[in-house]
């Protein structure tokens, strides 16, 4: 699924749009309404953050996304069910965000099994060195999941070589040297780095970490194939974490944001 969408987004000469949600924040059922929101808006993949108390790469937006549902007690199982409830009902294909430690307490095989039947299309393990995840790529090809990588700025060109020999539906383009958040501007080093990685790999690259306005995302075009945003969506949320009643008003504000980004992606 995840390359079929490249494929038709590439023909077209458009970016892919690719929101982040936390599962969880400020609750399962909140979530499930925010991907249908962020389908509808046109999102052509959706990323769903699983919370975890130690994120590798989050920046303080999606760290307290995690804290807020890791204070209600989420548990793994209830994610796979609210993401079935859903997967069925949404365009988009779903990809997971999740700590290998997550993967590893349960157990490479049961783990991807279950999200696979949960209707996951893919993988992104931040803290699975690329380098070293080709017994777990070939658990997760195993279950029908792509195993997206991870490349960042800093990344000589042999690490590369390896950390695409495991990788297929996409690859994730760290846009700077940090964690994610919002940012004005993106490295004036990205374009050497999509540039080296098109001799390197087929697959599409799609740029996050500080993606956050329309500027930025007209920015890629011819760059990149997606873009994604995590930090600057998810922010609209930390005022439902003290006053519950305003998650219509959040969801308004992710929505039109998606809206504009995705209009962005898609000219």
């Amino acid at each position: 699924p995840i390359a079929q969408v490249f494929d038709q987004l590439r023909a077209k000469g458009h970016l892919a749009f690719i929101p982040f949600v936390t599962a969880g924040d400020p609750s399962l059922e909140v979530t499930g309404q925010l991907i249908r929101t962020l389908d509808h808006a046109g999102a052509d993949l959706i990323e769903v953050g699983f919370p975890y108390s130690d994120p590798i790469a989050d920046g303080p937006v999606i760290q307290s996304s995690y804290t807020r549902a890791l204070g209600r007690k989420i548990k793994t199982r209830e994610i796979f069910q609210m993401v079935a409830s859903q997967s069925k009902e949404v365009k988009a294909p779903l990809v997971a965000m999740v700590s290998y430690a997550i993967i590893f307490r349960i157990g490479a095989g049961p783990f991807t099994k279950e999200a696979k039947e949960a209707g996951f299309s893919g993988l992104i393990v931040p803290d699975l060195p690329g380098d070293e995840a080709s017994e777990f790529a070939k658990v997760s090809g195993a279950a029908g999941l792509d195993l997206i990588p991870l490349v960042a700025p800093t990344t000589p060109a042999e690490r590369v070589k390896k950390i695409l020999s495991t990788a297929s539906g996409f690859v994730y383009c760290i846009a700077v040297a940090g964690v994610t958040g919002a940012r004005a501007t993106v490295a004036a080093t990205l374009d050497a780095e999509l540039a080296m990685l098109r001799t390197m790999t087929t697959l599409p690259l799609a740029v996050g970490f500080g993606i956050s306005g329309r500027d930025q995302v007209l920015g890629l075009k011819g760059k990149a194939d997606g873009a994604i945003v995590g930090s600057a969506l998810v922010k609209y949320l930390e005022a439902c974490a003290t006053d519950i009643s305003q998650v219509d008003k959040a969801i308004g504000q992710i929505k039109a944001a998606a809206m504009e980004l995705a209009s962005a992606a898609h000219q």
